[in-house]
């Protein structure tokens, strides 16, 4: 056999056989680059690296001066610092970037998702100093990089494409007839977008004449702040759609391949939180029918390299073309899951020329995977809010089988508001979608974040919904299935008792350590042995009354005249507390506890304040004042850290219910802050530029 045969019937063998991860299996034989430069940073930089190593490359990391001791900076065999934390001064900066690769000899790029992964300048950049972009050429970018240009490219490639206005809407202000034409002969909704966007950002849907008004308004904005162009165009609004994706593989002797789908319908802002490989809702024929499409797309603009086809799916199963990502897509590692195909090695492959590997009919779908994005953001406010912070303690559960973790971090690693605030991706795969699922449930349940807020409790509740476990779901399930808001777990009477007698048992093993210890420092007497004690726990605002009894390892516990038994490794060191409660096996967090008896327990996700006193102390604290929460309606403080766009107001003006105060930038995304009932404006504390974090105080009425 020859090398190529040689290397194509290993990789098939692989792509049939793998059910972990994707193939690590790689012919030395191939020769592709000696160096090659990551342009970007955390967990992506940290994912190419490692295809890089296994392929014996040496790596190349570039990073801001805040990111000098990032994880992907200690992976690469070389670092460059391009700038200061500011993106547009750093990963965005092309002349550092091409001075980095000239200072290191890098032959190629690859670009990751993101930052410049679609910017044509920097692939002509590169393809003038002979330089490799890990990447379609700047044609492809330029065609599927401009949304309204794409439209029209796949329109005469004969893919579906959503009803829309054929051209571009500039400014809300002087909005064209013939746009308002196209708005009202159809009806609302519509969905208005930045043309050169993507990631959700410059995104906006219009039930109406305002807030088209409105939505052009933010639109523009963000897109000119996001990708320096605030064009936008604007297309019919499909309400209750699935978002489906097909995942492309190009070389540039005109192959190419689809392989198969990813399902990205849990969003939150146009901004997916967990996808899956493959869809509930695809059968064979419509599979194949989006994958014939998008191959179509791709051979139209002559692409080379993976890229990723994005589809709206209605319940009859009539797809229309979104947009077409021409780079690695964030979710890439759930089709490698059931692929086997490492779509980084692939990437470079085809940018050295080499042809494809495989055949269509060599691309499987072997078992079920599910990818949560952990993201460092509060989920009880808008589904996500980002939070900032130092990662104080960080475990991931690699401790468990066929679990993936894509991050770019590590414990004492800062989460600040320069970049996204992704954490990780925590991927897991089995042989059925159940099976998936509980391991997506367990993992969840190990994954171990201290210092920062993070949205693990909203992930959970998605992957044990269960519309979420049915297939029900739609681009429209986070708003209609939680109409007011997240609030974390419903507990339930039993998984309420569950939780007070894990709290009670917790607080005993706390108490017995704490005499055991100090014991141990008075005149020797007679121990004093008890295994029976009264307690109170307040939960919320209920008060409830507990007996609590100990045998060997085991708690029995008597929560409101019903006995829970409790037992398990009750190591106080360790953030884990693996437990049995009533015969079913929970992984709990310990959060926090403190002398007062607060305990903070995640169970089931969501995190849980549980007071323990004892009988005689729940008596005295009933004497204790209570504290007067803050009036909110009379101020205004930031919900996020971030930077002021926009200050609307200033003291003495009056403002109406509902009216913009502030605008709050926070990772490109703008946030209007609105007052929440008429009142005059008694004092201004902020200022357009200013940085502000979560908590502090902007304005103040009367």
């Amino acid at each position: 056999l020859s090398v190529l045969q040689y290397a194509a019937l290993q990789s098939r063998w692989c792509a049939l056989h793998s059910n972990v991860k994707y193939s690590t299996t790689y012919n030395p034989n191939e020769k592709t680059f000696d160096k090659i430069l990551i342009a970007n940073r955390g967990e992506i930089a940290c994912r190419v690296i490692k295809t890089c190593k296994k392929m014996g490359i040496q790596s190349v990391a570039v990073h801001s001066d805040v990111d000098s001791t990032a994880v992907h900076v200690k992976m690469a065999d070389e670092a460059v610092c391009v700038g200061p934390a500011p993106t547009n001064k750093s990963y965005l900066n092309i002349e550092a970037i091409m001075d980095a690769i000239r200072t290191t000899g890098a032959q190629a790029v690859h670009p990751g998702y993101g930052f410049l992964s679609e910017n044509k300048e920097f692939a002509k950049r590169l393809a003038a100093e002979g330089v490799a972009f890990i990447g379609p050429d700047t044609h492809a970018i330029q065609a599927m990089g401009d949304k309204i240009e794409s439209k029209l490219i796949a329109k005469a490639a004969k893919v579906n494409t959503i009803p829309g206005y054929d051209g571009v809407v500039k400014k809300c202000a002087c909005l064209t007839d013939d746009v308002f034409l196209f708005v009202l002969s159809p009806g609302y909704p519509v969905m208005i977008k930045a043309s050169a966007g993507g990631g959700g950002k410059g995104m906006r849907i219009a039930w109406n004449d305002e807030e088209a008004r409105e939505g052009f308004r933010f639109s523009s904005q963000e897109a000119a702040s996001s990708f320096g162009d605030d064009r936008l165009l604007i297309e019919k609004y499909i309400d209750n759609p699935r978002h489906i994706e097909i995942q492309v593989l190009a070389d540039k002797h005109g192959n190419a391949l689809w392989l198969n789908e990813r399902e990205c319908s849990i969003q939150r802002r146009n901004q997916k939180v967990v996808e899956e490989a493959p869809s509930t809702f695809l059968d064979t024929d419509t599979r194949r029918a989006m994958g014939e499409q998008a191959v179509q797309l791709a051979k139209a603009v002559q692409y080379s390299s993976a890229g990723t086809v994005e589809f709206l799916v209605d319940s009859k199963k009539n797809f229309y073309f979104l947009e077409m990502n021409t780079r690695l897509q964030v979710e890439h590692p759930i089709t490698e899951c059931i692929t086997g195909l490492d779509l980084v090695e692939q990437m470079i492959r085809v940018a050295k020329g080499y042809q494809l590997q495989h055949k269509q009919e060599d691309i499987p779908i072997n078992g079920w995977a599910i990818e949560s994005r952990v993201y460092a953001e509060d989920p009880y406010k808008s589904f996500g809010l980002p939070s900032i912070g130092r990662l104080s303690q960080y475990q991931e559960p690699l401790n468990l089988s066929n679990v993936r973790v894509d991050s770019g971090i590590q414990e004492g690693s800062d989460i600040s508001i320069y970049y996204d605030p992704m954490i990780s991706k925590l991927v897991t795969y089995g042989a059925t979608r159940a099976e998936a699922l509980s391991r997506m449930e367990d993992a969840l349940d190990n994954y171990v974040i201290r210092g920062v807020t993070h949205n693990i409790p909203l992930l959970r509740e998605i992957i044990t919904h269960p519309r979420f476990i049915s297939g029900d779901i739609s681009t429209n399930f986070l708003p209609e299935v939680y109409p007011d808001g997240f609030k974390g777990h419903q507990l339930e009477v039993n998984t309420r008792r569950e939780l007070l007698a894990s709290a009670a048992a917790l607080y005993i093993t706390a108490q017995l350590r704490s005499q055991n210890v100090l014991g141990n420092l008075r005149v020797s007497s007679t121990a004093v042995k008890c295994n029976h004690w009264e307690l109170c726990a307040e939960l919320g605002d209920a008060l409830h009354s507990m007996e609590v009894t100990k045998s060997g390892n085991v708690y029995t516990v008597e929560v409101d005249g019903e006995k829970v038994e409790v037992s398990g490794q009750f190591n106080l060191a360790s953030p884990l507390l693996p437990l049995t409660i009533n015969g079913t096996d929970r992984m709990l967090q310990c959060l926090s506890r403190d002398a007062s008896g607060k305990i903070v327990l995640q169970y089931l996700g969501t995190s849980f304040k549980v007071r323990v006193l004892s009988k005689l102390a729940a008596e005295l604290n009933s004497y204790m004042p209570e504290k007067v929460p803050e009036d909110t309606s009379s101020i205004l403080r930031s919900p996020m850290p971030g930077t002021v766009v926009a200050v609307s107001v200033k003291p003495g003006d009056t403002v109406a219910e509902g009216q913009e105060i502030c605008v709050i930038e926070a990772m490109k995304m703008q946030n209007s802050l609105t007052a929440v009932k008429q009142a005059k404006v008694k004092s201004v504390h902020c200022k357009p530029g200013e940085t502000v974090g979560e908590g502090d105080l902007l304005v103040e009425l009367e």
